[in-house]
């Protein structure tokens, strides 16, 4: 049985994964649908799956941060205890993470690999450019984007698609969150 993988990434309308400037957590749009929401599909079992810059990047947001802050969402708590890989030829383990491996090596193959082995589902929050090469190898089952009702065309960061293959994408689940923000989730197939 192969495993089904979802890169799971929130993004701006205009395609950034986030901003600078004045922009908190969430664009500071979230309400307490989109909270519980990210909890529940958290509260499954499933592998996480990250690149080295997106663990560096929760592993340095979480460890300045307090309990009270909305990092320490009751979601990103439970991803945090889930099992995780993390792709990296930069890292050596042990990691400062629950249930961390580091695996060397393509993301490609690695993934492949997990997806072949995994008992459990795997998801991946971020990580945009391993997660691009996933898509365009045709390992990718669905793409989760929460769309954030906001434009940050002067502050975005980390173009969400930028240098990715064209993709088609069929709408398999959709729904609206706190009234304004959208999941929208994908199965994508590489357009030729």
């Amino acid at each position: 049985m192969t495993a089904t993988y979802t890169f799971d990434v929130f993004s701006s309308l205009d395609g950034f994964g986030a901003a600078s400037g004045n922009w908190t957590g969430y664009w500071g749009k979230q309400g307490p649908e989109l909270l519980d929401r990210r909890l529940a599909l958290y509260g499954e079992e499933q592998r996480m799956v990250f690149g080295a810059n997106t663990y560096r990047a929760f592993a340095q947001m979480l460890a300045s941060s307090t309990e009270e802050s909305e990092v320490r969402d009751p979601w990103v708590t439970r991803m945090r205890n889930l099992p995780a890989t993390v792709v990296s030829t930069t890292l050596e383990g042990p990691l400062d993470w629950p249930d961390a491996t580091v695996v060397g090596g393509d993301a490609v193959d690695v993934v492949a690999r997990l997806k072949e082995e995994s008992e459990v589902p795997l998801r991946s929050h971020g990580s945009l450019s391993i997660n691009r090469a996933l898509m365009a190898a045709g390992l990718v089952d669905r793409v989760q984007v929460t769309l954030f009702p906001v434009i940050t065309g002067q502050t975005g960061l980390d173009p969400i698609f930028q240098g990715a293959a064209d993709f088609d994408l069929e709408l398999i689940e959709s729904r609206t969150l706190d009234g304004h923000i959208q999941e929208l989730i994908y199965r994508p197939t590489l357009h030729v």
